[in-house]
């Protein structure tokens, strides 16, 4: 009987409670009294600008894109090119020239059938160089291998487009610790 009674109360209350307005309608008015207080406010656009346009004459100019043209400035360089020197474009290339020389390190050296053989360490990766071999993007050639440095001679391009020859070391790298 006690829970009946309690039922019974239980539903009294939901139902009055159902009765009042709800939280949904409540945000509704709100939301509604806010939008309509609010006015937009888009300012004045600018008058475009007046379109002028350019009118090309090429007369007798030279095709910007005719082959004759690059192969006028070809010749150009090739006759004010005085050294002759060159790097040979047609030898077919080595591994270790796929990488630039700052990516390289010097770890050490091995004596192999007399002839001593420099150690290059590449992304964590040991390669073995000799003399006449060819190392980094410049055309760099092993000219000697010491205990403590790699040499080379490598061709590069002045900024007037003359080939040179330039020096360069990779030195022997301590160990981290």
């Amino acid at each position: 009987m006690n829970n009946v009674r309690l039922i019974a109360a239980l539903s009294v209350l939901t139902v009055i409670a159902g009765c009042g307005p709800s939280d949904q309608e409540q945000l509704t008015q709100k939301m509604a009294d806010i939008r309509s207080g609010l006015r937009p406010s888009v300012p004045k656009l600018e008058e475009p600008k007046r379109f002028e346009p350019f009118v090309y004459k090429a007369g007798a100019s030279l095709d910007p894109f005719d082959p004759r043209k690059v192969a006028q400035a070809q010749a150009r360089l090739a006759a004010r090119s005085t050294s002759g020197l060159r790097p040979d474009l047609d030898r077919v290339r080595e591994p270790l020239e796929a990488f630039p020389l700052d990516t390289m390190a010097m770890v050490g050296t091995l004596n192999r059938s007399g002839q001593r053989v420099g150690l290059v360490q590449i992304d964590k990766v040991v390669y073995q160089v000799r003399v006449g071999n060819y190392l980094g993007q410049n055309f760099g050639k092993v000219t000697g291998i010491s205990e403590t440095e790699i040499t080379m001679k490598e061709i590069v391009q002045d900024a007037v487009g003359d080939w040179t020859e330039r020096s360069t070391t990779l030195q022997l790298q301590e160990a981290k610790k």
